[in-house]
């Protein structure tokens, strides 16, 4: 079973087109900074907002294709949707909410709610099943709102930022929850998140989209070890340089330049990670052929690693220990020389 869809869709200024699939059990991440387009487009595939044009398929069934005038409702589309506000139904009871899917579907009454109590019972929120939802926690809402889409027995979920309303105490632990439902779903399941942590915790292929254009998919692995956009390098920690290689040399522009271990021609990008960058009060010596003064212009610490970003001819982002930042005295401002060996230089093609 395998989602094909190929959506053209206007959702303000922004037009979002995109085209993705999303195989069988596996769990496919809509990555994207906000305003990306993410939430249109998994509305679109449900079918809950009209497109300008696109297909949408799912194991060989088409629910959407302007060019042949189909358009399945989405009440008949094989779909469970979790929405970042969960929005259950506040008049309805937490079983009830649950047993919804079942009964639009034309299971009895007596059916829907046992399948509901099911459900239930294997999230580990039975006892709620009297409550209104405006009586449950955010942890507790989530898994309800899971159970709900659920129940209908959907080939395909889609699960719009499922996190994002919950503390981080929370988050963390209905993360792995989240997690070990989605293994046992044999469906098709699509993740919109813009929460790197979600992405990389949970799917098992990326779709990142910025602007309403995707800019870069493929597995995990594949788009953290390859990222084709700042946004993506910002959010695996790396620093991406695009430029010109020749001779062991990209030629990023300018007067700036740095030395690549790879005797590569073309266009190229270079990720460097912010750990193998060394940072000095003055001009280093030694074997690192690539040495570059900045200024420092913000210093994050959090836990036992501060992240240094750095303006001059070259931005880059350098991670060091607090000690470090004690030591040479990285304020807003400082004068600093920055370093990194060409070994340290991952380049491959635009």
């Amino acid at each position: 079973m395998t989602l094909e869809a190929t959506i053209r869709v206007a959702a303000g200024a922004l037009t979002v087109d995109a085209s993705f699939e999303a195989p069988q059990r596996a769990t496919v991440a809509i990555l994207g900074p906000n305003g990306a387009g993410k939430t249109t487009l998994m509305k679109a595939i449900a079918g809950l907002i009209p497109v300008i044009s696109g297909r949408v398929a799912l194991d060989g069934e088409v629910l959407e294709d302007t060019a042949r005038g189909v358009s399945v409702p989405t009440e008949r589309r094989p779909i469970g949707v979790v929405f970042q506000q969960y929005l259950l139904f506040p008049h309805l009871t937490v079983l009830d909410n649950v047993a919804y899917g079942p009964r639009s579907r034309g299971a009895s009454e007596e059916k829907a709610r046992s399948v509901a109590r099911a459900w239930l019972e294997r999230l580990g929120v039975s006892a709620l099943a009297g409550a209104r939802p405006a009586k449950l926690s955010g942890g507790e809402a989530q898994r309800v709102a899971l159970a709900r889409a659920l129940a209908s027995e959907p080939r395909l979920l889609l699960l719009d930022e499922p996190l994002a309303a919950l503390d981080v105490t929370t988050r963390s632990l209905v993360r792995r929850e989240l997690r070990a439902t989605l293994a046992d779903f044999s469906g098709v399941r699509v993740l919109v998140t813009h929460d790197p942590v979600d992405a990389l915790t949970l799917a098992d292929r990326v779709v990142v989209l910025e602007k309403g254009v995707v800019v870069q998919q493929g597995t995990v692995s594949e788009v953290a070890q390859r990222p084709r956009s700042d946004f993506v390098a910002d959010l695996m920690g790396l620093n991406l340089l695009r430029g010109q290689a020749r001779d062991g040399v990209l030629d990023l522009g300018g007067d700036a330049q740095i030395a690549i271990p790879e005797h590569a021609s073309g266009e190229m990008f270079a990720a460097i990670r912010p750990s193998a960058i060394s940072l000095y009060r003055t001009r280093p010596e030694g074997s690192p052929r690539n040495v570059f003064s900045g200024i420092v212009a913000a210093v994050e610490c959090g836990g036992e690693r501060c992240r240094v970003r750095l303006r001059g001819a070259l931005p880059l982002v350098v991670e060091v220990t607090p000690a470090a930042v004690a030591d040479l005295g990285l304020g807003e401002g400082a004068s600093v020389w920055a370093s990194f060996k060409a070994m340290e230089v991952a380049t491959y093609p635009i």
